[in-house]
């Protein structure tokens, strides 16, 4: 009974045009993996998200993207050591937050060719 009310009351304001204006009308649906978070939380952190707040998990994936693209803009070779010894300590927070390892996979091309643009060299003295 509850689900004929419901489709009804829907059914009613599809007619009047109440969706017609709804943000992203006309486009797919996008699915974020959430895989990662546990069934009991995964509501909870989608109502964060969308107050804008970020779950650390997530967050250290930001901060490892934001990392990864300053270290491929670097010509110096100091500051691109410094940023590698970083982006490998954000990559093991992340690592530390998650229930299973955070996946690079997909860029491991783009990461394998930053590291072997990072020269190192010795310090004198």
């Amino acid at each position: 009974m509850f689900e004929k009310v419901a489709e009804r009351k829907i059914r009613e304001a599809m007619e009047r045009g109440e969706f017609d204006r709804l943000e992203g009308k006309g486009r797919p649906l996008q699915f974020e993996d959430d895989s990662f978070i546990p069934p009991d939380l995964r509501m909870a952190y989608k109502v964060l998200k969308n107050a804008g707040f970020l779950p650390p998990e997530l967050l250290a994936e930001k901060e490892i993207h934001e990392a990864e693209d300053l270290l491929a803009h670097l010509d110096d070779e100091e500051e691109r050591y410094r940023q590698l010894k970083k982006l490998n300590l954000l990559i093991t927070k992340a690592n530390m937050l998650r229930s299973r390892p955070i996946e690079l996979e997909k860029d491991q091309v783009y990461f394998r060719k930053i590291v072997e643009r990072v020269k190192v060299r010795k310090r004198r003295g």
